[in-house]
C-alpha cells in the first residue's frame, strides 16, 4: 500500500514552502491538486517535474485510490494552505485511512495561523469558521458566535467582504475586528477597527485577495 503525503503550501508567497515539502514533491508518483495552473507556477519555481492528478470538491478519488492500492506514493496539496482546512482534503484522506494507506502530514504554511500568529492577541483559544454560509444557518452561526469568549476566525471573500462586515455589525454589535488581507503577498494589509470603520475604509480603497477576519469578544 502506498503512502499518502498531505503537503502544506505557500498562501501566497512561494518562498514559503519547506524544504521536506520539495523533496517530498519531488519523490512521490504524482501529485493531487485542485487546479493545475496554480499548482504548475509552484512547481516550476522549485524545478519539480512530478505528473499531476486533477482532485477538487467536483472530482472522484478513483484513480487516487487505484494508485494508492498499486503502492504509488501520492501528494495531495490545495491551491494554497494546508489541505483539509476549507477545501475537500479531508475526504480524501479519510478514503486513503479506510483502504490502509499510510497517512504522512507535511506542515507548512496556512492562513488561520499566519493570520493569528500576527493579530497581537492571546489566542491560546479559538473558534475557527471558516468561509460562512451564504444564506441558510448564517444567522444561527452569528447567534452561536455571540455567546462565545474566544476569538472567532472567519474567511471571506474581497466580494463579499462589506455584506460580512455589516452582518458581524448587525449580529454581533460593535466587535473589535482584526481584518488581513493578502497575507505574505506584496500588497499584504492588517487593519483594526470596529465593522463600521472598516467597511468606510474598503469602500474607498476597494480590496482585492482574500481575507482574514477575527472578530474579537465582548469586553
Amino acid at each position: 500500500m502506498g503512502t499518502l503525503y498531505v503537503v502544506a503550501t505557500p498562501i501566497g508567497n512561494l518562498e514559503d514552502i519547506t524544504l521536506r515539502a520539495i523533496r517530498i514533491l519531488k519523490e512521490v508518483n504524482a501529485i493531487a491538486c485542485e487546479d493545475s495552473r496554480v499548482t504548475r507556477t509552484l512547481l516550476n519555481k522549485y524545478d519539480i517535474r512530478t505528473p499531476l492528478i486533477i482532485y477538487h470538491q467536483h472530482s472522484r478519488s478513483d484513480e487516487i485510490v487505484k494508485r494508492l492500492k498499486r503502492d504509488e506514493n501520492i501528494a495531495l496539496v490545495t491551491d494554497a494552505g494546508t489541505p483539509g482546512i476549507q477545501d475537500p482534503g479531508g475526504k480524501l484522506v479519510r478514503e486513503a485511512l479506510n483502504i490502509g494507506a499510510k497517512i504522512v502530514p507535511i506542515p507548512g504554511a496556512s492562513a488561520l495561523t499566519a493570520a493569528l500568529s500576527a493579530a497581537g492577541i492571546n489566542a491560546n483559544a479559538f473558534y475557527f469558521v471558516g468561509f460562512l454560509p451564504k444564506k441558510q444557518g448564517r444567522q444561527t452561526l452569528f447567534s452561536e458566535i455571540a455567546e462565545l469568549a474566544v476569538p472567532t476566525v472567519i474567511y471571506e471573500s474581497p466580494a463579499r467582504i462589506s455584506k460580512t462586515l455589516g452582518d458581524i455589525e448587525r449580529f454581533l454589535g460593535k466587535r473589535q475586528i482584526i481584518a488581513m488581507r493578502e497575507l505574505t503577498k506584496k500588497f499584504e494589509e492588517i487593519r483594526e477597527g470596529s465593522a463600521a470603520e472598516l467597511i468606510d475604509h474598503f469602500n474607498k480603497h476597494k480590496p482585492k485577495g482574500e481575507f482574514v477576519l477575527i472578530i474579537l469578544p465582548e469586553l
